[in-house]
């Protein structure tokens, strides 16, 4: 199931496509000086001293009432793409449907940076009569680069910036799935969250052998307006460079810095559908992984929670932390359409000080899965007012579970058996270390859970099938209080941490699990 939600005479060459590009010949391109990202920066800083001005351009009801498949329907013209014969090429996103704030795209070459206007012939109508009645300018919705990723015969979707500040990426011989986004603005408080959007965006065009591409965007919002540059580098893992000057409005009581966006909507640890669904597991990701500032690798499986949940992982600015697929088995989702076992891995890097603050995990109820229901970002420590400008810089990378992050044993699954009064948990852990370093040692389980439950048992016991550890933990809620009582469905999460030992030293990353009970 889909969700609903790339010498001389050849120097001689490209300077004619570019003066020329094939999707825009003919037209007025509003030629100007090169743009870099110090400009940008200026531009958005001027923009940060005047009150937010949503996009101005409206769109006429036949784009802004179509449904999905009416907007699917409409496909860009591969032969009109800006570089269509150089290995980076773009194509652009028809606005209608979800995307009504059409954006303002340039492209920047040699002779300067060149406007990319909208024109109804840059694309291909399944409606005759939706295409006979847009006749004016009516911008694009976003656009994506095309690369010859997976094999130099082919040009591949590489990335694609789309609706409000989302973006997202692929490595090699994966699918889309979670999606990247610039910046996210009071998420899970009370005052309602705002969604910044990328209103402008300035694609470079690569030198002639140039393994990378640079785009450069300005947000903006009620709040906050900034300017961004994004370095693309493909590959086996597809890397992100990414850095953002921020410009802030107005009183910010929670920023996200480098939000990551998923969605988890039954997995091992949640129980088979079997009799609703015959896919016995569906999520673009299924797990939280972080790198401590201590060195401490930490794994928090994802869960589609009966309400609202949020983890807060402190510890100081993190060497890194991604929503993760681990699970690339297709036999665990048996699914020939979605392929969830090649969704992506995202990791962030942080690039220099970011200054204190923490992690937060937000994790969302879901009833189908086309919703995404899990957001992870760093929140600095203090709030910000108007007038502070901030920057960030860090690295997204995008790849597959093939290539893990961790040298330690890694949890590989966790399963869980419910009971009247408790639960037991099945934790597996594989790989790294655990087949190498202490292939032939015996290992200590190290247990750990908050108020609301006590352990009453663990065992530890070797996996013979795939030479890791199994841990079974052992759990009891604690009787409930008064308050409690009254409210049974509202009782407080329990956490729950563990890991492998060998001896004071960690053999294995820390399983850590929240559960409702």
């Amino acid at each position: 199931m889909a969700r609903c939600s790339r010498l001389a005479l050849g120097l001689a060459l490209y300077f004619c496509v570019m003066a020329v590009p094939c999707f825009a010949a003919g037209a007025d391109r509003g030629t100007s000086r090169a743009t870099g990202f110090e400009d940008v920066v200026g531009r958005t800083k001027a923009l940060a001293q005047k009150p937010f001005e949503a996009p101005g351009r409206d769109l006429p009801d036949v784009l802004k009432k179509m449904g999905y498949d009416e907007w699917r329907g409409i496909r860009f013209k591969p032969a009109r793409s800006l570089w269509a014969e150089a290995p980076f090429s773009v194509q652009f996103f028809h606005p209608g449907f979800l995307y009504q704030h059409p954006v303002t795209i340039h492209y920047v070459d040699r002779d300067g940076t060149h406007l990319a206007p909208f024109a109804p012939d840059l694309f291909d109508y399944e409606s005759a009569t939706l295409k006979g009645r847009l006749s004016e300018d009516h911008g694009f919705a976003g656009f994506r680069v095309h690369y010859p990723l997976n094999t130099p015969k082919y040009a591949d979707e590489l990335v694609s910036f789309l609706g409000a500040s989302y973006f997202r990426a692929l490595g090699r011989d994966l699918a889309y799935g979670m999606s990247a986004r610039g910046l996210a603005v009071n998420t899970a408080e009370d005052t309602g969250e705002e969604f910044p959007l990328f209103r402008e965006f300035w694609i470079v065009r690569p030198a002639p052998g140039a393994k990378n591409l640079t785009i450069y965007a300005l947000l903006d919002s009620d709040s906050v307006a900034g300017a961004y540059a994004f370095t693309v580098t493909p590959g086996d893992e597809t890397r992100m460079k990414v850095d953002s000057v921020l410009f802030i409005r107005q009183h910010i009581q929670k920023l996200g810095v480098a939000p990551l966006t998923s969605m988890f909507f039954y997995g091992e640890n949640s129980g088979f559908k079997g009799d609703t669904d015959f896919r016995p597991e569906v999520h673009d990701s299924d797990g939280f992984q972080v790198r401590a500032s201590s060195g401490e690798w930490i794994w928090h499986p994802l869960v589609d929670p009966q309400r609202l949940l949020i983890n807060a992982f402190g510890g100081g600015q993190p060497a890194g932390f991604g929503i993760m697929q681990r699970d690339i088995d297709f036999d665990h989702y048996q699914d020939l359409e979605a392929r969830y076992e090649r969704r992506p891995s995202v990791w962030v890097s942080p690039v220099g000080d970011w200054g204190q603050g923490h992690l937060e995990l937000v994790q969302l109820p879901t009833a189908t899965e086309y919703n995404d229901n899990i957001v992870a970002y760093w929140v600095p420590e203090r709030a910000l007012e108007a007038g502070d400008t901030v920057r960030y810089a860090y690295t997204l990378s995008w790849h597959s579970a093939r290539y893990p992050r961790s040298p330690q044993g890694y949890v590989a699954a966790t399963r869980i058996v419910k009971k009247s009064d408790g639960a037991m948990f099945f934790v597996d852990f594989e790989g790294g270390e655990l087949k190498t370093v202490y292939a032939q040692k015996a290992l200590d389980p190290d247990v750990w859970v908050s108020r609301g439950a006590r352990i009453t048992g663990t065992q530890l016991m070797r996996n013979t099938v795939t030479g890791g550890w199994r841990l079974v933990i052992h759990a009891r809620w604690d009787d409930p209080g008064f308050i409690e009582g009254l409210l049974p469905n509202q009782r407080p999460a329990v956490e729950f941490r563990a890991f492998l030992k060998d001896g004071p030293r960690a053999a294995t990353e820390t399983w850590s699990y929240t559960y409702l009970p």
